[in-house]
């Protein structure tokens, strides 16, 4: 008789797990990952990996176009092995490298999504500070923070909360293998989601305070009256929007890890698809249509020939 504690996790009825050396007793996901929904993500992110390319040899906004262009790519990887999840005989949904690779991947994207909201956040406050006096300029930065204070303390917290995360991720694969507990590997997962959710919550903070502050000063200065101040609005609606979407998807990350392995959230893909994929398909559209750079890049309306970044 085995000595093994018994199965306890989703089994597909309709596949049978192979048992290779790198498969665990359960469908780890919860779930039978949708094929359909792996090929669009790969298409999708693939139609925005050629996009953001062209925006980057338009605009020549370097490090906000090498941050999606980075974020499309992971995507892809991410979905890639998500595809090699998907039923056979395409994937094997029992594999644990598919599903701690599609992890790493799906989970760092938007670590690269983020630094490019606050690249761009900062690029909007040094070109309105270069239309107003240093008063007025100091103004637009919120609580006084420098702009590379700002990139420094944000991209360093998604750093530190990602490796948490990903570390997490890891441990639930390696314990749902061995039939072992993953309850200790769900909360350090849990630990890293609910770090990114506080941080972000205050970058939040931080970017309604400039908006506020750059209304003030644009209502005042000649960015109102040369017509710039109408056409950024819809830049920063943008940037506002994605910024919102990429809160939404990790609060949705923190609310389905909080109900541990098998919760109801996680076993169900269709939460996935309206909640981890479509905001970041639409985050980055957002960020491509309304490419910062066609504000503060290469013959911005903002720059001139004058490059932020």
């Amino acid at each position: 008789m085995s000595n093994k504690p018994p199965i306890d996790g989703y089994v597909d009825p309709n596949i049978p797990n192979p048992n290779g050396e790198g498969d665990a007793p359960i469908i780890i996901y919860g779930y039978t990952p949708n094929l359909a929904l792996a090929v669009l993500a790969i298409v999708l992110f693939a139609l925005l990996l050629c996009f953001h390319i062209f925006r980057l040899y338009t605009t020549r906004l370097y490090a906000f176009s090498f941050l999606l262009v980075f974020t499309t790519l992971c995507e892809i990887v991410g979905y890639v092995f998500r595809l090699r999840s998907s039923p056979p005989p395409v994937g094997n949904p029992y594999a644990v490298i598919n599903f701690v690779v599609q992890y790493f991947f799906i989970v760092t994207a938007p670590v690269f999504l983020s630094a490019a909201i606050y690249t761009t956040l900062t690029s909007f406050i040094g070109a309105l500070s270069s239309y107003n006096d240093a008063a007025r300029a100091r103004k637009l930065s919120p609580l006084g923070l420098s702009k590379k204070t700002i990139l420094a303390i944000f991209i360093t917290s998604d750093v530190i909360a990602t490796i948490v995360q990903i570390a997490g991720a890891a441990l639930i694969g390696v314990a749902e293998s061995n039939r072992k507990s993953s309850e200790t590997a769900n909360n350090i997962l849990l630990a890293g989601l609910a770090f990114q959710v506080f941080s972000f919550l205050v970058f939040l903070g931080l970017l309604f305070i400039f908006l506020r502050n750059s209304r003030k000063v644009m209502l005042s200065t000649s960015t109102a009256e040369s017509g710039r101040g109408s056409v950024m609005q819809m830049y920063t609606f943008a940037l506002v929007g994605s910024s919102l979407l990429v809160y939404l998807r990790t609060c949705f990350r923190l609310a389905e890890t909080s109900q541990g392995v098998g919760g109801y959230a996680s076993s169900r893909e269709a939460f996935f698809g309206a909640l981890e994929f479509a905001p970041i398909v639409i985050a980055i559209g957002l960020l491509g249509w309304w490419h910062p750079g066609r504000l503060v890049g290469r013959n911005g309306l903002l720059t001139g020939n004058n490059n932020v970044y």
